[in-house]
């Protein structure tokens, strides 16, 4: 089960530290999910640090009560909220966060040393804290993306260092470490049953202090952080499901950032207020291996013969996309000159008018018209298909259940991780926690378990491809379209974080 018991987030109290500014945020009736402007404070003239209260809208809401173990992990990275040992530079390398450095000791053992910083509760970052923190990730049900296939164990060494050992050799740690799912929290955030509570316990420039429901999320500077104080005093969180009514909200001017704007909307923005992000993003065809009409390889092969990616790229992301042309798209950008054709593809069979469920989400625009397109694409092919659209957070666990024969859905590749062998791990292995086409192939597992122990760069790539050729030869996944992502940007704010991995949105430079 991927999601657990909802239960409401507040305030935690502790002793003030700063005095805080307050922000009102209103709900007008004619477009849920927006923004008043804070008060007292229209951001002009500010010194440094002193800035006004950022808007933001997201498009996803909360669906895992903000744990930092699943999809809820990138709202608290891209928020400035939480961090890790590590963190992903501008070219997909690890870079120090909490931990300044780190040496590995031998194949499977690797020594961090910890920089001098503070939890948002005041207590300090400690060997002892990271290592338990590290711990908890490990015993999380189900397994954090970026430690699949991954055991390992993390013990304090000293006054600032912290000791990583895995059962198997793994030689891209460092940069799983990076991973938003592997935040280090304070020991006061974690709680019975597996329960992890990041009000006030992460170590980012923006400390969480409030979150209501799945709609509104309050967040003040944390001006102890240990990069810099963050030129906003605060950001405004609104979750926004509808990509128009984002678009529109920015539009308006009752946010100052939006992001995923639906490829739609982009021409109704000024060309100043939108920026076209290239990402590692893959929307995809997943279709069920295990159950269904899609666990005869010949009909998976019939439902990938029949899909045009091209009508998808240009029509329904009207060019703000490429045509799939694999698991990792251009962004990727050593991919394309090492891929390899497809190994050991069936046959396409005769559909014969197999009924078929198709389901994807909304909260990204464009899937459930592209969900559409293939509808009538798969019918023209032979297959009589139903269309089943909800919330994101709705349809997830359904999904990863195998309740629907095929699933359109957009995937970060190198979000977990960083590693291009992570993605696979995660979602096409037998063991794999989130695989959406409960594939389990033997030699789909062997390619990925192979390219797991390769420690060089060039070699690792080239197994990565190995192991794609397998998944896409199996027809598992479709992919459709490589996505370019468009932020909505006030025409006032500067320093926004945008980068292909999806981590960033906000830190310590950003302000109106």
């Amino acid at each position: 089960m991927r999601f657990p018991h909802r239960r409401p987030i507040s305030r935690l109290p502790r002793p003030p530290r700063r005095p805080r500014i307050l922000a009102a945020l209103l709900l007008t009736p004619a477009l849920a999910g927006c923004f008043a402007s804070s008060g007292g404070d229209d951001g002009e003239g500010s010194a440094a640090g002193d800035g006004s209260r950022l808007r933001v809208a997201l498009a996803f809401p909360p669906a895992e009560n903000l744990s930092p173990y699943g999809a809820d992990a990138t709202i608290l990275s891209r928020l400035g909220v939480t961090e890790g040992l590590t963190a992903l530079d501008a070219n997909g390398a690890a870079a120090p966060a909490l931990a300044a450095s780190w040496r590995r000791e031998d194949d499977r053992t690797w020594l961090f040393t910890l920089r001098e910083a503070v939890f948002q509760d005041g207590t300090d970052v400690t060997p002892a804290a990271v290592a338990a923190s590290l711990t908890r990730a490990t015993e999380a049900e189900p397994a954090p993306a970026a430690l699949a296939g991954v055991d390992l164990t993390a013990k304090a060494e000293g006054d600032a260092g912290v000791r990583v050992t895995t059962v198997r050799p793994d030689p891209v740690l460092p940069l799983r470490l990076s991973s938003p799912s592997l935040a280090v929290l304070a020991p006061k955030a974690y709680g019975k049953k597996g329960a992890v509570d990041p009000v006030g316990t992460a170590s980012g420039p923006f400390e969480l202090t409030k979150v209501t429901g799945t709609t509104v999320a309050d967040l003040d500077r944390f001006d102890d952080y240990w990069g810099g104080r963050a030129q906003s005093s605060g950001i405004d969180v609104r979750f926004v499901a509808d990509g128009a009514a984002r678009a529109n909200a920015l539009r308006t001017g009752q946010v100052d950032l939006a992001e995923a704007i639906p490829v739609a909307q982009a021409a109704t923005l000024d060309a100043n207020t939108r920026r076209e992000t290239a990402t590692t993003r893959t929307t995809s065809l997943q279709l069920n291996t295990k159950s269904g009409v899609f666990k005869d390889p010949a009909l998976r092969a019939a439902a990938r013969a029949a899909i045009d990616t091209s009508a998808l790229a240009e029509g329904v992301y009207e060019g703000h996309a490429d045509a799939g042309a694999g698991i990792y798209g251009p962004a990727v950008t050593w991919a394309a000159g090492k891929r390899i054709q497809p190994v050991g593809r069936a046959k396409a069979g005769n559909p014969g008018e197999a009924s078929v469920t198709l389901a994807t989400y909304d909260n990204r625009p464009e899937l459930p018209e592209a969900a559409q397109v293939l509808k009538q694409q798969l019918e023209k092919a032979g297959f009589a298909v139903k269309l089943e659209v909800r919330e994101y957070s709705r349809l997830e666990s359904d999904a990863l259940a195998g309740k629907f024969d095929a699933f359109v859905g957009a995937r970060n590749s190198l979000l977990d991780t960083g590693d291009p062998v992570s993605v696979l791990a995660s979602d096409f292995t037998c063991d794999g926690g989130y695989n959406l086409a409960l594939l389990c192939d033997k030699g789909v597992d062997t390619a990925v378990g192979t390219a797991q122990t390769v420690a060089d760069t060039d070699e690792r790539q080239d197994a990565a491809m190995a192991a794609e050729a397998k998944i896409l030869g199996a027809d598992a996944v479709v992919p459709l379209v490589h996505q370019r992502v468009i932020t909505g940007v006030g025409a006032k704010v500067s320093g926004m974080l945008l980068d292909p991995y999806e981590r960033t949105l906000v830190g310590i430079g950003t302000r109106r």
